[in-house]
């Protein structure tokens, strides 16, 4: 059977017209889907029944289990942890600001880059989430806090384009009319820095956001933070990123996790001002969340203010990101890590519930 979300609209209509049903039914599904919110085909009344037995024996709508939910004392951000029909896990965190409600969504069960701050990657990856598994958890939580969810970040586990043409898809049919039809100005792409794939990216001409998790000015420290730095220098990386704002006129935000003793010096501060100076840019200064899987600490809030003046001061846009969630299990990846080390979820894979890996 197929899962239905990883079908777009000229796909499902398509399958309609070689099924021998006139390809209109295609978009009555998607918008029961995709607008009433109804995740039965039972249920879909204006289908008829012939219709509705031929889409229960081929299709599935795959909307992920909820395992866990979790809500910060300010009411402001929710994280879950959802469940697929293989049993994999993976984690989303929904934001809720005066603009509207903003989705941070995974593009992978954990992931393979190895960055040392961030704990999804602890246990490496287990396979790519499809363009529908992707999609299934906007349309979970928006049912979970029964509001609509506005603004899209591809930043939870995975390296998102470590999963390209899933991705890919993701956004075109999340931008689409026939679903959810979210703008891509709402949406931020977030990569380590695979420079090949950002070259394709631009290519596309999407108008979504890049953000690059830059996080140190210079080669030696960032390849002691991330691996990929290993693969694909600075220098390769900005020149993508130029290439990337000449093809799409859209501005690069750069990510950078402050990290106590490590790079939040006025130094390294000076040394990312030289490097960015001129490009088309935004600076998003991340106070690192603590986990217990490497020593990184948090940078003093005057580190923090000094490192944010001297950016500023030297007309870098920069923003400090706003602390949401640190109650809740803040880092990427670290809901799901503590769920996998649970009792409860180990007992279940001795009882035949192992994980899938594929891909």
């Amino acid at each position: 059977m197929y899962n239905i979300l990883n079908f777009n609209i000229e796909e499902l209509e398509n399958w309609m017209k070689v099924n021998d049903e006139s390809k209109f039914r295609a978009s009555q599904i998607m918008d029961w889907i995709y607008k009433k919110n109804q995740y039965d085909f039972n249920y879909m009344t204006n289908i008829s029944k012939n219709v509705i037995e031929k889409l229960k024996k081929n299709f599935y709508i795959g909307i992920p289990e909820l395992i866990e939910k979790q809500k910060s004392k300010s009411q402001d951000t929710f994280k879950f942890l959802y469940k697929f029909q293989d049993k994999n896990i993976i984690e989303t965190v929904v934001m809720k600001y005066r603009h509207g409600n903003s989705i941070c969504v995974s593009t992978q069960v954990g992931c393979r880059m190895g960055c040392k701050f961030c704990a999804s990657t602890v246990n490496g990856m287990v396979r790519n989430l499809t363009s529908g598994e992707i999609l299934a958890q906007i349309l979970k939580s928006q049912t979970e806090i029964n509001e609509r969810i506005s603004n899209i970040v591809l930043m939870g586990s995975g390296e998102p384009l470590d999963n390209y043409d899933n991705v890919l898809k993701f956004l075109n049919m999340v931008n689409s009319k026939y679903s959810l039809n979210i703008g891509q100005r709402h949406i931020t792409l977030s990569t380590c820095g695979i420079v090949p794939k950002i070259m394709d990216l631009a290519n596309e001409n999407l108008q979504i956001t890049l953000a690059i998790s830059l996080h140190s000015p210079d080669n030696f420290s960032r390849r002691d933070m991330m691996p990929i730095a290993n693969k694909y220098s600075i220098e390769e990386i900005i020149y993508a990123c130029k290439y990337y704002i000449n093809k799409t006129g859209r501005r690069v935000s750069f990510e950078y996790a402050l990290v106590k003793g490590v790079n939040d010096s006025l130094e390294f501060a000076e040394r990312l001002v030289q490097l960015l100076k001129g490009l088309l840019c935004h600076v998003n200064l991340i106070p690192v969340n603590e986990v217990k899987e490497n020593d990184f600490k948090k940078s003093s809030e005057d580190n923090i203010k000094k490192f944010y003046n001297k950016l500023i001061e030297n007309k870098i846009e920069t923003t400090i990101r706003r602390e949401m969630g640190s109650d809740i299990d803040a880092a990427c990846g670290q809901l799901r890590r503590r769920y996998l080390e649970s009792k409860s979820y180990r007992k279940g894979v001795e009882n035949g519930g192992a994980l899938v890996r594929r891909g």
